[in-house]
């Protein structure tokens, strides 16, 4: 059987940097945090960090975002429209390709975490599934056949507007939409409505049922887009919060009302699951990226 290939890949989030070097989560190299800062200052420490590997093939990236993932787009690799503070307008891509003039592939974050479930985690031997990231924002990666479901750009369903809850009238904290999906349930908008971190948050707080009111929306839209056999949940405010899966399943089969009643949708407990690659979903996702890079896909 042929080995795979040396890969290192970035994923750079909102709060820190990862940067590896690996094969798959059973030959993980080298692996170094770094704090997300500024740009420069961010950028400057991964490099310094890959600089010292030699013998990579190829090189995957995966960011938060937005990001522009058109090839032929003159800002193609560039973080785009982002909320982060001086994120918006950095190249990415490029600056890290032309460094190392091997093959790079791109995309964002949380497709990232889709495509390492989907070649060795939760969602192994499917090829259609949903990666939703509930942390510091709300993102979700669809694959398909094996590959992210693009077109103009990826998708942003954190984004969506949910009907709210009977007398909730919160505004939220997306500074684009307000009370959108991450306006209302992800980790700055937990802390924001209750003064406490969501890992601090007891489990009988009623502010986790407006949480799981907007989570199981976004769910329900994500299933009629007909594309998962699978949606796995992952990002802090999930990993570190388990309690919540059962409520969201719940909420999720309500929601839908036996509408697309396909066993597979059915068996929420299958349906809707945690990672299996943990915090090393993301990572390994970039060497994915990184090996489809080197396929030419």
């Amino acid at each position: 059987m042929t080995e795979d290939p040396l890969i290192a890949g970035i994923e750079l989030g909102g709060t820190k940097c990862v940067v590896i070097l690996a094969q798959g989560p059973d030959a993980i190299h080298e692996r170094v945090e770094i704090p997300t800062t500024s740009p420069e200052e961010t950028l400057a420490a991964a490099e310094r960090a890959i600089d010292q590997w030699q013998g990579f093939a190829a090189l995957g990236i995966a960011s938060f975002g937005p990001v522009s993932i058109n090839p032929s787009a003159a800002d193609y690799g560039f973080i785009t429209s982002t909320p982060k503070p001086g994120w918006a307008g950095t190249d990415v891509a490029k600056r890290l390709g032309a460094r190392y003039g091997v093959p790079a592939g791109f995309h964002s974050d949380v497709v990232g975490a889709a495509l390492g479930e989907a070649r060795w985690g939760a969602a192994a031997g499917l090829a259609d599934l949903a990666y939703v990231t509930v942390g510091t924002g709300i993102g979700v990666g669809l694959i398909g056949h094996g590959r992210p479901v693009d077109g103009l750009t990826h998708s942003e369903l954190g984004h969506i507007r949910p009907q709210r809850s009977n007398g909730d009238d919160w505004t939220g904290v997306c500074p684009f939409h307000g009370s959108c999906i991450e306006g209302l349930a992800s980790g700055p908008a937990i802390a924001a409505r209750t003064g406490v971190k969501g890992q601090d948050l007891p489990p009988d707080h009623p502010a986790w049922e407006g949480v799981v009111h907007a989570l199981a929306q976004l769910l329900h839209t994500i299933t009629l887009t007909g594309v998962p056999r699978r949606i796995v949940m992952g990002g802090g405010v999930m990993v570190g919060s388990q309690f919540l899966f059962p409520r969201i399943r719940q909420a999720f089969r309500r929601s839908l009302n036996g509408y697309v009643a396909i066993p597979d949708i059915e068996d929420v407990d299958t349906f809707i699951v945690p990672p299996a690659l943990g915090h090393n979903a993301g990572p390994l996702g970039a060497i994915v990226l990184g090996q489809q890079a080197l396929e030419g896909r």
